[in-house]
C-alpha cells in the first residue's frame, strides 16, 4: 500500500492524478445534472488530435485515465531502479512522456473501434431554414431584392436574401394583404442556390394548420 501511494504521488504520476480528480469531478457533476458532457465540444475539436467524432469530453476522459495508470506503473518500475540525481530526472520525464503517447495511441484506436456509435452530426446549412417563417426587414420584397430575418433551430438568428417569384410580386399589388413589406411575415419555401436566396411567401398563422392555443392555453383540439 505504501509503495502505491508513494507512486501515485510520485512525479510523473501525481501530474495526471490531479487531472483524474477533475475529471472524476467533472463527471459527478453531469451525472447531477450540472454540466453537459457536450460543453467543450464546440469549442475543441476531436478530429484535429485523431479522436474522430468521439465527444470531446469521453476522449479527454479516456486520455487522462489511461496516461494516469499507465504513469503510474511507470513510476512503480521506476522505483526499483537505483538510479539517482539528474538520470532520474531523465527517466521520470521519458516515463511522462511515455504515458502521454500510450494514452493518445489507446484512445485513437479506442475512437477508431467505436466510431459508429457515435454518428457525425452533418454541418449547419442554409437549406436548414427552408420551412421556417421569417421576418421582413427590407421596405419591400420583389423578385430582385429582400432581406428577411429568420430564427435557426438553436435559437440564434440571422439576416438572409429573400425573393418573391414575379407571379407573386405581381398578385401581391392586386391584393394588398400579400405584399410583403418591412415586418410582415413570410414563408421561406425554397432556396436557390446559384442565386444563393431563399424564395418567400407571405405566411398568415391562421392559415397553420396545427393546433391553435386558445386563452385557456390548451390547443382546440384537446378541449374535446
Amino acid at each position: 500500500m505504501d509503495e502505491f501511494l508513494n507512486a501515485a504521488l510520485g512525479f510523473p504520476a501525481v501530474i495526471f492524478g490531479a487531472a483524474l480528480v477533475v475529471v472524476v469531478c467533472f463527471w459527478l457533476l453531469v451525472l447531477a445534472g450540472a454540466a453537459d458532457q457536450h460543453s467543450f465540444d464546440s469549442d475543441l475539436d476531436p478530429g484535429t488530435v485523431g479522436f474522430g467524432e468521439v465527444p470531446i469530453t469521453v476522449s479527454v476522459s479516456l486520455l487522462v485515465v489511461v496516461a494516469w495508470f499507465g504513469s503510474l506503473t511507470g513510476t512503480v518500475l521506476l522505483h526499483q531502479v537505483p538510479a539517482t540525481g539528474a538520470l532520474r530526472a531523465v527517466l521520470a520525464i521519458a516515463v511522462l512522456a511515455g504515458s502521454l503517447f500510450l494514452a493518445w495511441g489507446t484512445v485513437r484506436l479506442l475512437a477508431h473501434l467505436f466510431r459508429r456509435y457515435f454518428p457525425a452530426e452533418p454541418p449547419p446549412s442554409r437549406k436548414d431554414f427552408v420551412g421556417r417563417v421569417c421576418t421582413v426587414r427590407t421596405g419591400s420584397v420583389s423578385a430582385s431584392f429582400g432581406q428577411a430575418e429568420v430564427a435557426s433551430a438553436d435559437g440564434s438568428t440571422a439576416i438572409v436574401q429573400v425573393r418573391q417569384a414575379p407571379r407573386a410580386a405581381l398578385l401581391a399589388e392586386l391584393h394588398a394583404e400579400e405584399i410583403l413589406v418591412s415586418g410582415s411575415t413570410g414563408l421561406l419555401y425554397a432556396y436557390d442556390e446559384e442565386g444563393e436566396f431563399f424564395w418567400v411567401s407571405p405566411y398568415d398563422a391562421a392559415l397553420d394548420p396545427g393546433p391553435k392555443a386558445k386563452p385557456g392555453g390548451l390547443p382546440e383540439n384537446m378541449n374535446g
